[in-house]
């Protein structure tokens, strides 16, 4: 039945992307797809975005579209106004950006002025290349970073949309390797980080989730699988085995694509003993039409056998959506130290559309999400904050830093 089920989609979905659409087709879509996001996404105060006004500005160009590639350029463009990491189309073209952070291997800020490389991610090719946190981005494929940056960049210019689009510009899109000029201690040096193939299109872990014995300290590292059901039997499995361990650490560094808050739940209630307010909600459309706020918060519940020794949380850039929602629970419920550096600051919980023509989906934040003490979600910091411009090569600092925390908790 699955293989049937699986052979419908896919001829299903070679249908729609072999279709010929007409022009109309396209302008409703565009239509339906403005419209949801002017009615459902929750962060334009925040940005400060003046969304009415763009809609001429990409209007001109939607009424030439003649391509469904072309048509998911122009959205591309449309969704960097946003500046917002989470909220994306569910479709590409070779020609597309790669997701940031599902499919990013370096987070990278402006500092001032400067491109600075924030974060290096574990094990992937500029870490294995040298490429450091601290390090300044001169060029990318030989164009200087002022002026590729320009194609992502929005309308509403800030510290936080060129940052945005900084990053866009390192993750590359789906075809073309990229070529670094970083500035180092000995000067320019041009790194080559898909050099040995497009890897970052080819993502894969040993496991769901993984075990290990640290110095008498467990450690339990879930992978990109948040959005898995199957996940919470293997975490079960795994974290059964480390039931003796004096201290436990959780690695979330590895789960950018987010996932459901069954799994969330389902991870967090092992280290309770009671109920636990654990995040809070507003969804913004009621509020927009109604005026009046509608906001809650999700209550998680002891479920299996509880670990209750001493715990920590491993997160960074990589740490996103579903997985910040875990890591601000803990801290939260005041059950885990946080260990690591600023999180992928991934806003809100998103919602999927489809467009009644092309049926391409877009996912866009519309609901407001916050820490139990009523920090928005996306600015939660880390209780030990890691500086990684002190990272040596082939070590690992943050999990360093978490055992030597937990050595002194135990002791």
């Amino acid at each position: 039945m699955k293989k049937l089920i699986c052979l419908i989609l896919c001829l299903s979905s070679l249908a729609v992307y072999s279709q010929t659409f007409k022009l109309k087709d396209y302008q409703q879509d565009f239509d339906y797809f403005w419209q949801s996001i002017n009615d459902n996404y929750c962060y334009f105060s925040k940005k400060g975005i003046d969304w009415k006004s763009l809609r001429a500005t990409y209007q001109s160009e939607i009424d030439t579209v003649t391509s469904r590639n072309a048509f998911i350029g122009i959205l591309e463009k449309v969704l960097n106004e946003l500046h917002d990491h989470h909220s994306s189309l569910n479709t590409n073209t070779p020609f597309s950006r790669r997701l940031v952070p599902t499919g990013a291997d370096l987070w990278a800020e402006y500092v001032g002025d400067l491109p600075i490389i924030t974060e290096v991610r574990r094990n992937f090719a500029p870490d294995k290349l040298g490429i450091k946190a601290g390090m300044q981005v001169v060029m990318v494929n030989d164009v200087k970073v002022e002026d590729a940056i320009r194609p992502f960049l929005a309308h509403t210019i800030t510290a936080e949309s060129k940052s945005y689009a900084l990053r866009l510009l390192l993750a590359g899109d789906h075809r073309t390797p990229r070529k670094l000029t970083v500035k180092t201690d000995k000067g320019l040096e041009d790194f080559y980080p898909d050099q040995q193939g497009m890897m970052l299109e080819n993502i894969s872990y040993p496991a769901m989730v993984e075990g290990a014995d640290l110095q008498g300290i467990g450690y339990l590292k879930i992978n990109n699988f948040l959005y898995d059901n199957a996940l919470i039997a293997k975490f079960d499995s795994v974290l059964n085995t480390l039931l003796q361990k004096k201290a436990l650490i959780i690695d979330l560094r590895e789960t950018p694509s987010g996932g459901n808050t069954s799994v969330a739940r389902a991870i967090l209630g092992r280290f309770i003993t009671k109920d636990h307010f654990y995040q809070k909600h507003e969804y913004y459309a009621e509020e927009k039409e109604t005026g009046i706020k509608r906001s809650w918060i999700e209550i998680v519940s002891p479920r299996g056998q509880t670990y209750t020794k001493p715990l920590v949380v491993l997160a960074d850039h990589w740490t996103g959506s579903i997985a910040e929602g875990i890591t601000i629970a803990f801290d939260g419920m005041k059950r885990a130290t946080v260990v690591g550096t600023q999180l992928a600051r991934l806003n809100g919980a998103v919602e999927s559309f489809n467009m009644p023509n092309t049926k391409i989906r877009f996912n866009i934040a519309t609901e407001r999400l916050y820490h139990v003490n009523g920090t928005p979600r996306e600015f939660y910091q880390p209780t030990v904050k890691v500086d990684m411009t002190k990272q040596q090569p082939g070590k690992d600092l943050i999990l360093t830093t978490a055992l030597q925390f937990l050595q002194q908790k135990i002791k």
